[in-house]
């Protein structure tokens, strides 16, 4: 009879480690969880939260420190799926909500992505995406008021539906790269028509005032939405619809628009992707109809949430 060997704790312990990470890694799928995400708080002193069923705010600050780019993956996703709704703190329906996941990198936007806002534009619909960029520092809570900035004549709206990288994505392809993608929030491209085309040809200059980017309020992760090419996109002024379309009317839809900016550029987790407006723009008015201090523009996306801000003058 053949004696076997011992084998040493310490490879058993090893052993069991390993065995109960593959336990774990089964256990939790690899795709992006069904998750509602939310920071709340004063600026500065946001926290991470996630909406219940009931549309409550639920503070997840016992398991994370903030919703930032490093939770954004698939994994980290999942695991935030397995934690207990109903464990977590409820939050007051009163508190701020800042934009829903902070330490971004860049902020992306694609030029007369919808045909008919194309067509209000008098612009021919481009070949490929047309890309700009809007500074870090416009980024706004979704409920935080908008300055026009001073020198301002020409200030707009434009919804539209944000793209959330979750996964570092260089030169995919287009049938890869919805893989790439954390989640989905509505934005708020705010324009100053002047300083876009009159101010020496530069978007990025009527693009990137501070509070240009109103982002939020939640961010939706992308297994939440069946498709993201079938959503009502919409925008009121002091309670007016001007604007109603839908992410159908896409010329280049999300997954085209990742693989594309991919060839150009590596996205990281945490970049945003202002993905285009519908017609209905206060510049594509006869006449042009702009945003004044004391306006109030509130922004919506199906199954994404809504956002208002007041405009207010510069200080």
């Amino acid at each position: 009879m053949t004696e076997r060997t011992p084998v040493p704790w310490f490879q058993r312990f090893i052993s069991s480690k390993l065995m109960a990470l593959l336990l774990f890694s089964v256990a939790i799928p690899l795709h992006a969880a069904e998750l509602t995400l939310v920071r709340f708080g004063e600026p500065g002193q946001e926290r991470p939260g996630l909406i219940d069923t009931e549309g409550r705010i639920r503070d997840l600050s016992a398991h994370i420190d903030d919703i930032t780019p490093a939770q954004l993956s698939d994994a980290r996703l999942a695991m935030l799926a397995t934690v207990p709704v109903d464990t977590l703190p409820v939050v007051d329906a009163e508190t701020r909500l800042g934009v829903p996941v902070t330490g971004s990198r860049k902020i992306l936007a694609i030029g007369f992505n919808y045909v008919d806002h194309a067509a209000e534009m008098a612009v021919e619909v481009p070949d490929e995406p047309m890309v700009f960029s809007k500074a870090i520092s416009a980024l706004n809570g979704p409920f935080d008021d908008v300055v026009s900035p001073r020198g301002a004549t020409k200030l707009d709206y434009e919804a539209e539906l944000v793209v959330v990288i979750g996964k570092r994505a260089k030169y995919v392809r287009e049938e890869d790269a919805m893989e790439h993608v954390a989640g989905y929030s509505v934005g708020h491209d705010v324009s100053e028509r002047a300083f876009q085309r009159e101010r020496g040809g530069q978007f990025v200059k009527g693009k990137s005032a501070d509070t240009f980017a109103p982002f939020g309020p939640w961010l939706v992760t992308r297994d939440s939405i069946a498709d993201v090419q079938d959503l009502a996109v919409w925008s009121e002024v002091n309670g007016e619809r001007r604007q109603q379309g839908n992410t159908s009317q896409m010329v280049f839809g999300v997954a085209h628009l990742v693989s594309h900016l991919s060839q150009f550029m590596t996205l990281e987790p945490g970049d945003l992707i202002y993905t285009g407006t519908p017609e209905g723009v206060g510049d594509g008015m006869n006449p042009p109809r702009y945003l004044q201090p004391g306006d109030t523009v509130r922004i919506g996306i199906d199954d994404l949430g809504v956002q208002e801000q007041r405009i207010v003058p510069a200080q």
